[in-house]
């Protein structure tokens, strides 16, 4: 009983640690509470007395509650630490490119607070939700349909923001004439334009790290509320994981701080499944976002959306196109050849045969892939972005 309370306590204790970071970036202008014993003592206290009442209620709970309730903790302790990496990564960025991130964080605010973040995040959202309730009709691997439906959300709704807010934020700046006002602070137009790119690509992660928690969570649902058969191939990939089941046994045997500690490796082992398809996801919404950042210093957004429209279907059927046609239409073969060479290989960033598979694939050859994907599309991102500042050097914003 006494492990229990103090791991709770300890739990809680960790949990208010990870809410300062954010808490801070929210009430900045109003810190005096930092220098107050009082709130640091008033803190410690409430983390403590609900890591005791945690522990009360838990002590009579079955195993299934209990790595359920660990799986819970994980979760919200996730959401904490990734706010408190966007808190880490402005902080760093006002620090060391303070003209820049200054653009960035007014671009990622302005971007998070536009009525089209939250539809396109409660269309996506609502999606998933329901998914777990549709019939697919699939012959039972309606559990693999759900994750390649979450996934193609997650990707594509965060690239459609990029863009949109993309094109709206750079051409209405240039063309307002809002951008003359910036660069007499003085900010250069290097410093403009990746400080946008800077700040819209930290929204659209900030969504899709969002859509990405209730995507684990789904999944999770999905594997509660439809369980396969028994001895099926689809139950063997939904399995526990064996080592997080190892690892609780060994350090607290069959009690409920192991069935607690099995919860919270279960969590850390579905976010760790799902993060490289996420991030392979992301690299698009980053290419695309170049794309728009470079079109908006020149065009209006008119032409950048449906540009960037042209520019997602063409990478993705460009592969298609170049193998159907090497044996005849020459000519179609090489304007897929074109297409091939200038525009990105969207392709590559297709997670869906990778998330549907029966059997996972093996985990250093999928983190190679992944980062692969990632240098790939920083590379293809950082020519775009010196394009786009070649075409707004010469940019009259008079």
């Amino acid at each position: 009983m006494w492990n229990l309370v103090v791991t709770c306590v300890g739990l809680m204790v960790l949990q208010a640690g990870a809410a300062v970071p954010w808490l801070i970036a929210v009430d900045w202008r109003n810190r005096q509470w930092l220098r107050q014993v009082k709130v640091w003592g008033t803190g410690l206290v409430a983390a403590v007395a609900l890591g005791a009442i945690w522990a009360y209620f838990l002590q009579n709970s079955d195993t299934r509650d209990l790595v359920r309730w660990g799986r819970f903790y994980m979760s919200v302790l996730h959401l904490q630490l990734a706010a408190d990496f966007f808190v880490v990564v402005f902080w760093l960025l006002l620090t060391f490119w303070p003209k820049g991130a200054a653009v960035a964080l007014a671009a990622f605010q302005e971007g998070v607070r536009q009525p089209m973040f939250f539809l396109l995040f409660g269309a996506a959202l609502t999606l998933m939700l329901m998914s777990p309730f549709w019939p697919y009709f699939t012959f039972g691997e309606d559990y693999k349909v759900v994750k390649e439906v979450c996934f193609a959300l997650t990707m594509l709704l965060p690239a459609v923001f990029a863009v949109v807010a993309a094109s709206i934020s750079v051409s209405e700046e240039i063309e307002g004439r809002t951008a003359v006002t910036l660069m007499s602070k003085p900010i250069s137009r290097r410093q403009f334009l990746l400080g946008k790119f800077g700040g819209l690509l930290l929204a659209a992660a900030f969504m899709t790290l969002l859509l990405g928690w209730f995507l684990v969570w789904v999944v999770v649902f999905k594997s509660w509320y439809d369980p396969p058969m028994t001895n099926s191939q689809e139950a063997i990939s939904q399995a526990d994981p064996r080592w997080v089941i190892d690892l609780a046994s060994n350090w607290f045997g069959n009690s409920a701080l192991g069935d607690l500690t099995r919860g919270v490796g279960f969590w850390v082992n579905d976010a760790g499944t799902a993060l490289p398809g996420l991030v392979i996801g992301f690299c698009q919404v980053m290419v695309l976002l170049a794309i728009a950042v470079a079109l908006g210093t020149r065009v209006p957004m008119v032409i950048t959306i449906p540009v960037c429209v042209i520019v997602f279907f063409l990478g993705h059927l460009t592969p298609i196109m170049m193998e159907v046609t090497r044996t005849g239409y020459r000519l179609i073969y090489f304007m897929a050849q074109l297409f091939d060479t200038i525009l990105p290989g969207l392709d590559l960033f297709d997670a869906s045969s990778a998330v549907i598979r029966d059997v996972p694939l093996p985990a250093g050859a999928y983190a190679l892939y992944t980062v692969n994907v990632t240098l790939y599309a920083l590379t293809y991102t950082t020519i775009t972005l010196l394009f786009g500042l070649i075409l707004f050097e010469d940019r009259d914003l008079a």
